[in-house]
């Protein structure tokens, strides 16, 4: 269940892809992005833009079933800036104007095709941000709590949830993410099936047993979770092993 609403996704979505780009413009296509090993910024916009593009076709064109994407830009520097900002506008401008009861495929769980692409496309952008900056310099743009505790509900209890996580323990086990500058926490039942998470707030965030937890604030949370920040970021108690699986493991990839 979405914790933001589609309004204000796409208006994180919009924020997300300005500070992205002009983070890019300043750190230069050949820079190095330290949250993606491997990647430099021309990288980082290329799949970005494509991942823009591939979203707009599904809002605008109505694709009920999957439909493949059109493959990364041979543009770099500027050309790859004004490609990216041109992509980027033209998906903030679709779900802008689209009908609420939009048809279109999905692959999570959401009130509506709509709902789930606004959301999708706020965190696949700000956290592509996230990377565009570290690639420049200097701080983050902050992320405001409660788009980060959505954030964080979409990883466990969405995409986490299909049978492509990676993130399994051969015995089951139990991974608590608190979050301290809110009233809400998420226990994640790890097993050899997909990860179960079940969020709770108020007094009930704090039940039942946790072989590991994670506290932080929501943002930092967030981070550490999509990989974008170390565990040192965040405070571990328990079994610090179960913290490492899921670093190790939780990565969300294209293909």
């Amino acid at each position: 269940m979405e914790t933001t609403g589609i309004a204000d996704h796409i208006r994180s979505l919009a924020d997300a892809g300005h500070l992205l780009a002009a983070a890019a413009e300043q750190a230069g296509s050949g820079a190095p992005v330290p949250t993606c090993p491997g990647w430099q910024v021309r990288d980082l916009l290329r799949h970005t833009s494509m991942v823009h593009r591939w979203a707009t076709a599904y809002v605008t064109e109505g694709h009920t079933a999957y439909h493949p994407d059109g493959g990364e830009p041979d543009l770099d520097g500027d050309a790859l800036l004004d490609w990216f900002r041109e992509g980027h506008g033209g998906l903030v401008a679709a779900l802008a104007g689209a009908p609420a009861d939009l048809e279109c495929w999905t692959f999570l769980p959401a009130p509506s095709p709509l709902a789930f692409w606004a959301r999708r496309q706020a965190h696949e952008t700000t956290i592509h941000r996230v990377d565009a900056e570290s690639a420049r310099g200097g701080p983050l743009s902050p992320v405001a709590a409660g788009l980060a505790m959505d954030g964080i509900d979409e990883l466990l209890r969405g995409l986490h949830a299909r049978p492509k996580s990676r993130v399994r323990t051969d015995v089951p086990r139990a991974l608590r993410v608190h979050a301290t500058d809110t009233d809400a926490a998420w226990t994640v039942r790890l097993s050899a099936e997909p990860p179960q998470a079940v969020r709770t707030t108020g007094a009930g965030s704090e039940e039942g047993f946790a072989d590991c937890e994670l506290s932080g604030t929501a943002e930092e949370l967030y981070l550490t979770l999509w990989n974008r920040q170390p565990l040192t970021a965040v405070t571990v108690a328990g079994d610090r092993g179960l913290a490492r699986l899921w670093c190790e493991n939780s990565g969300i990839t294209w293909s």
